[in-house]
């Protein structure tokens, strides 16, 4: 029996054209006393990262897909197909990397070796929607002699932020700082300046703030005035925004803020013309309001949500979606004069009639830094198998 176990080193998110980081580690965990019969023999293992996709077929219309892949592996077959069994197509993966052949554990010994691979930079990012996903996997695959391959699969989470494939790095390194008695591999220096250019462009571009006045009205005047300060986020961000009623024509009774993607397929993959677009509601805020001068709202955008991308088959947006009540009469009307004699006490009317109405505005979200994101992964940074 040996058991694999593998970690990845920086958490289970990563940004597309950083490099992922594995160490696989294969311990026969047999006690030392053990005779010597009780060693382990390996024929080979290899690592490969894929990404599978899979869409909804009341949803979307796909081509047919090459009948030359096949997903399922015979169990005597020895080569190392990472998918097998899996859902869906392969739209994507590296080129396999053998982390060793013929490999020999005597009882309470382990061996370790890394893998490195710099993640597709043109990618789709990962995502489960309603209509199609994208999944991630790393997959490690050993197997003894005369014996069938078995599959250690190491799912993570990938982000895309769309500027990075188009940046180009100095090809100069000369003036860059540099500790001369630290050796530092060329695919880490890659990521951390990948890293680098990601976090100032998210910062620019989620940084910039500038007055966003909205006039809020229906058919028989103003409500409102709606106030924001920017319009790019980056997924953790909170959306704020403010109201003002107090310069409004028409009493506003309540109000209510959705935070929403919006998940729409490309027209030539959908399986029925004009077929609607799916939402799915992240955050809301409700609120009565009458006789309010001013409210307010926050929207935290999860960690866990998928920034908004485009890909030839799904778009996925971001909007916030509000919703108004009004009356259809002055804001006196809305309150009655109780029959008191000592006190004057105002209550509210029964019935009113009321007019209801809504608006979207649509943002931008963006990714944010993979170890925040992190935190709050469904994903494992270690997974093991026994063989």
């Amino acid at each position: 029996m040996i058991e694999v176990l593998a970690k990845l080193g920086r958490g289970p998110v990563f940004l597309a054209g950083g490099v992922l980081e594995c160490v696989i580690t294969f311990t026969n965990p047999l006690s030392a006393s053990s005779t010597s019969a009780s060693s382990e023999m390996l024929a080979w293992a290899s690592a490969q990262i894929h990404c599978q996709f899979h869409a909804s077929e009341n949803r979307v219309a796909l081509p047919p897909c090459d009948g030359s892949k096949h997903d399922v592996q015979a169990e005597n077959e020895t080569v190392f197909v990472p998918n097998r069994g899996e859902r869906g197509q392969c739209i994507l993966s590296t080129p396999p990397k053998i982390l060793f052949c013929d490999l020999r554990l005597d009882p309470g010994e382990s061996k370790s070796y890394s893998y490195c691979e710099t993640l597709p930079i043109d990618g789709p990012p990962s995502f489960r929607g309603q209509s199609v996903k994208y999944v991630y996997k790393l997959t490690i695959g050993c197997q003894r002699v005369n014996s069938p391959i078995k599959l250690l699969r190491v799912p993570f989470r990938v982000l895309v932020l769309h500027g990075l494939k188009d940046y180009q790095f100095p090809q100069d390194e000369a003036v860059a700082p540099s500790n001369p008695f630290l050796e530092e591999e060329e695919g880490l220096k890659k990521d951390s300046r990948l890293a680098d250019v990601a976090t100032e462009l998210l910062m620019v571009a989620t940084s910039r703030r500038s007055l966003h006045l909205y006039n809020i009205s229906n058919t028989r005047g103003k409500v409102g005035t709606f106030c924001i300060f920017k319009t790019v986020y980056k997924i953790g961000e909170d959306v704020i925004g403010t109201f003002n009623f107090s310069e409004g024509d028409i009493p506003c009774l309540q109000f209510s803020v959705s935070l929403q993607t919006e998940e729409s397929i490309q027209e030539e993959f959908q399986r029925r013309r004009g077929q609607p677009v799916s939402f799915s509601t992240h955050a809301r805020h409700q609120e009565s309001c009458l006789h309010t001068a001013q409210s307010s709202f926050s929207l935290p955008i999860p960690l866990s949500s998928t920034p908004g991308f485009t890909t030839n088959i799904v778009s996925l947006k971001w909007r916030l979606h509000f919703e108004f009540v009004t009356s259809r009469e002055s804001a006196g009307t809305c309150l009655v004069r109780g029959s008191q004699s000592e006190a004057i006490t105002w209550t509210g009317v029964e019935q009113m009639d009321v007019d209801t109405f809504s608006w979207e505005l649509p943002i931008k979200v963006l990714p944010t830094n993979p170890i925040l994101a992190s935190y709050v992964s469904q994903f494992s940074s270690t997974n093991s198998i026994t063989i």
